[in-house]
């Protein structure tokens, strides 16, 4: 049975927060609102809590995650960013961006793509996800939450609960969120390349 936590969606409670640091120290699975709906997270190092969300999504051994950075600083530990790239994505961050980087040493293995080494990061514009962030002192794994059949990620957190609240640890309500999937940006080889148009400018980076 899942704890649901209302959060401000202006003013994060600290305390609650900081509750939903210790759940996910613990291994737990949490759902927390994004920019771009709701995401399912856990620590960056908890394989059995990646599994969990793993069987949750449905998702195939080859799906590429996301790091849930807080700031562009914290992005850059994580993905092998050049200084072309730096430039481009400080206009852009934070918002509805995911940016695929090859990896550095920092990311598990597990996390990247196999084949090309590289990771999805993003820095969400989301006061929620944000202040979640800076308490848990790292990246948040993470992955949009789509259930199996679904085209975009949950958008309301009352009908999560309704489906997934004997399988998550925590649900972050955050209200009602706008339907809007990111822009994917490829920045794995030489020139940045637009991979989705969602809603994010493109625009910088064609």
């Amino acid at each position: 049975m899942s704890q649901f936590f209302y959060v401000h969606p202006d003013n994060p409670q600290a305390r609650l927060l900081n509750q939903a640091v210790a759940l996910i120290h613990k291994g737990g699975v949490i759902a927390y609102p994004t920019d771009s709906g709701y995401a399912l997270g856990c620590h960056l190092g908890d394989k059995k809590a990646l599994d969990r969300i793993c069987r949750i999504r449905q998702l195939k051994s080859d799906h590429n995650f996301t790091l849930m950075c807080r700031d562009q600083a914290e992005l850059s530990l994580y993905a092998r960013v050049d200084n072309t790239a730096f430039r481009l994505l400080k206009s852009a961050t934070p918002g509805p961006y995911t940016f695929i980087f090859k990896g550095t040493k920092e990311v598990p293995r597990r996390l990247l793509n196999e084949k090309r080494k590289t990771i999805g990061i993003r820095v969400p514009d989301n006061r929620i996800a944000l202040a979640l962030l800076e308490a848990l002192g790292e990246p948040l794994m993470s992955t949009s939450l789509i259930l199996p059949g679904a085209e975009l990620a949950e958008s309301d957190p009352e009908e999560i609960r309704d489906q997934l609240e004997h399988q998550l640890d925590l649900i972050i309500h955050g209200g009602v969120l706008a339907e809007r999937p990111t822009t994917v940006v490829d920045f794995s080889d030489d020139q940045p390349r637009v991979v989705r148009e969602g809603a994010g400018d493109p625009t910088a980076f064609e």
